[in-house]
């Protein structure tokens, strides 16, 4: 497995290697052994799989506060995804910034997000689905959101349209807004 370090301290791609034949392809998704080796010591507890109908549609920007803070390993298995991670932690030389990438079928890219990013993506195709495994179980108590447009974070969405978003996000906050919950150290 390639892993390739972004301008985030921690939001490192992952490209497992495909082996493939006449009947298709094989690749290994997660190996704790050989992440370890390259520095990433992480136990997954909860796989989750969302499927999103329209093009267009915009999930995020999802994180949750500490103590149920969550590392993701995020995959698109079907389609195409624009993924972005946010950093948020206070202190961090980079808070505010951001991290995007188009995560497919065909590429096979995973995007490892650490504790103390928000999250979220949107869908390039119709039909997509999405994987991605989480360190912590869901907590309802400790769910936040940022809205997906925060012109102080200027993310450069792929889009030719308004976004779909859930009621949820469409009532998120600003980074500056939100920032006073922030328990995330560097």
């Amino acid at each position: 497995m390639k892993v390739t370090k972004t301008n985030l301290g921690g939001v490192v791609i992952l490209e497992p290697n495909v082996f493939g034949d006449h009947r298709g392809w094989f690749m290994e998704t997660y190996n704790k052994s050989n992440l370890a080796e390259a520095g990433i010591n992480i136990e997954f507890v909860q796989d989750n799989q969302s499927f999103s109908a329209a093009k267009g549609t915009l999930r995020g920007l999802h994180y949750q506060l500490n103590p149920k803070a969550q590392t993701k390993l995020v995959r698109c298995t079907k389609g195409a995804i624009y993924d972005v991670a946010v950093d948020i932690r206070k202190g961090s030389s980079t808070f505010g910034k951001w991290f995007g990438l188009e995560l497919t079928e065909e590429n096979k890219k995973q995007l490892l997000i650490p504790k103390g990013f928000a999250h979220g993506f949107m869908t390039l195709t119709e039909d997509v689905e999405v994987q991605y495994k989480v360190d912590e179980l869901y907590a309802p108590e400790c769910d936040r959101g940022i809205i997906w447009n925060d012109p102080e974070i200027g993310i450069e969405w792929p889009m030719e349209v308004k976004p779909i978003l859930s009621a949820k996000d469409e009532k998120a906050p600003v980074l500056k807004d939100a920032e006073k919950n922030f328990i995330f150290g560097e």
